[in-house]
């Protein structure tokens, strides 16, 4: 699973972002500002972004801290890190090549841990997720806060079938024409429907540790940030 999984994001790399802007409608870029914006809140001197892919995030977040924090960009795709390198020309990122399973780090090294449109990506079962969760937890530092942005499911059940229609017509489709990986939107199209309700996930939050879970959701639910305490 792992290996399909880091051969695809090698697959994508070149034209993830551009993908993603467009079958989104760029509000990803938005998404991405608003969640940035309400982890930098949880101040500190450094900061992690685990499968940060080409960086988005991270970006995000480097320009927010400025010189206050050091933020860390970690992936487990090195296509995907090296066009994060290759891009990314701030002197308080650095890149890290690793797993989000067995993170480099000691115990209680961040003041902040963030995770962007990749949740879904280690889910193939509830009880792996926890364990992932798990690891973020341990890095993270007592009183530090956790910033999870992910697809999400609409509570409207009209909004969440067409949501879903969408992603099987469009995102399969639009998605294997511009980056030329069949496999890659194929798998994304699959993952996105199947990802937790915000009280689901909520829930497995609190089942890893976290403590004072909350959430926010974005675009009538389609997307959704939540935020959690260790």
């Amino acid at each position: 699973m792992r290996k399909g999984v880091q051969k695809i994001f090698s697959e994508v790399a070149e034209t993830y972002e551009l993908v993603n802007h467009l079958l989104t409608f760029g509000l990803d870029i938005l998404w991405r500002k608003k969640a940035a914006r309400r982890a930098a809140k949880a101040g500190g001197s450094l900061w992690l972004d685990i499968c940060s892919g080409t960086g988005e995030m991270a970006l995000n977040l480097s320009r927010l801290a400025g010189q206050k924090a050091k933020v860390i960009s970690v992936d487990f795709s090195e296509p995907m890190i090296g066009k994060a390198r290759e891009r990314r020309k701030f002197s308080s990122l650095l890149f890290v090549l690793a797993e989000a399973s067995y993170l480099p780090f000691p115990n209680q090294t961040f003041d902040l841990i963030t995770i962007s449109f990749a949740t879904r990506n280690i889910n193939p079962r509830r009880e792996i997720l926890v364990e992932h969760l798990q690891e973020f937890y341990r890095v993270l530092k007592t009183g530090g806060h956790f910033v999870n942005l992910e697809t999400s499911q609409p509570s409207s059940k009209v909004m969440r079938r067409l949501f879903h229609l969408y992603i099987k017509l469009v995102v399969k489709k639009i998605g294997f024409l511009l980056s030329g990986s069949k496999a890659g939107y194929s798998y994304l199209a699959f993952t996105i429907p199947r990802f937790y309700s915000p009280e689901e996930f909520s829930s497995i939050l609190r089942e890893a540790g976290f403590s004072q879970v909350t959430h926010k959701r974005l675009s009538l639910g389609v997307s959704a940030i939540h935020t959690a305490l260790k």
